[in-house]
């Protein structure tokens, strides 16, 4: 059974930073493009960054470019968003995701999900 646990998120004051963690179980990690969008209550999920199977490659969504960075770890089958400088626009559920294409350089827009971790960034 596939398994995506997201943990990281809470509340933090505008300014702040938080890291997420998204752990993967149930498949094979290495090899897979990874991740990370967000939804905010009344939008559309949207994509925040991802990074490629091998994490040679990262892309970011031009609303926190130069503020986050994703990272992954083969080794303990772990991706990461690390979240400086957080705004109150970033206040959403962060959900990970595992591609299902082998050894792509792009991210996913979709594959096996987690159940999302929420932040909430205060003004």
């Amino acid at each position: 059974q596939v398994q995506l646990v997201e943990s990281g998120g809470g509340l933090v004051q505008a300014g702040g930073s938080l890291r997420l963690s998204c752990a993967v179980s149930g498949r094979t990690f290495s090899g897979y493009s990874m991740g990370w969008f967000r939804q905010a209550p009344g939008k559309e999920r949207e994509f925040v960054a991802g990074i490629s199977w091998n994490g040679g490659r990262t892309y970011y969504a031009d609303s926190v470019k130069g503020r986050f960075t994703i990272s992954r770890d083969n080794t303990k089958n772990t991706v990461y968003l690390q979240m400086n400088n957080l705004k109150p626009e970033d206040t959403a559920v962060y959900y990970c995701v595992i591609g299902r294409a082998s050894y792509s350089d792009y991210p996913p827009d979709n594959g096996d999900w987690g159940q999302g971790t929420q932040v909430t960034v205060s003004s």
